[in-house]
């Protein structure tokens, strides 16, 4: 299953900028949100990323950021080359009956984009 989501930069920068930490803290754990953070600042372009990662991936599951799927219950990190992955809580991937995600992130013209590709247990690909 795939999900995939855009989102314009200058929205989150707007969105921080007038609401601050307390709009980050709506769709980002702590952690997050000091991945997302230099010694500048916020990162707004992997602010958005993100915002676009966790929209794309509700997408895929084709719940939308719902009862069933919040932001919160999305989990984004990076590895040791610093791509970002992302997961879900414990309980959602076996709601979800989730094997591995695979998400992609980029950034151009102004724009965050993220595709994120869910593969099933137990899913046949014919």
């Amino acid at each position: 299953m795939i999900g995939i989501d855009i989102v314009a930069i200058s929205r989150i920068e707007k969105n921080i900028t007038k609401y601050g930490e307390v709009f980050l803290k709506k769709f980002l754990s702590q952690e997050e949100i000091l991945l997302a953070t230099n010694s500048l600042g916020y990162k707004i372009t992997t602010i958005a990323g993100f915002w676009a990662a966790k929209e794309a991936c509700s997408k895929a599951l084709g719940v939308g950021i719902s009862e069933q799927l919040g932001f919160l219950d999305m989990e984004l990190s990076k590895n040791n080359k610093n791509a970002p992955f992302i997961t879900l809580k414990k309980d959602k991937m076996s709601f979800f009956n989730i094997d591995s995600i695979s998400l992609s992130i980029t950034h151009d013209g102004g724009f965050a984009i993220a595709a994120v590709m869910v593969n099933l247990k137990n899913q046949r690909s014919d």
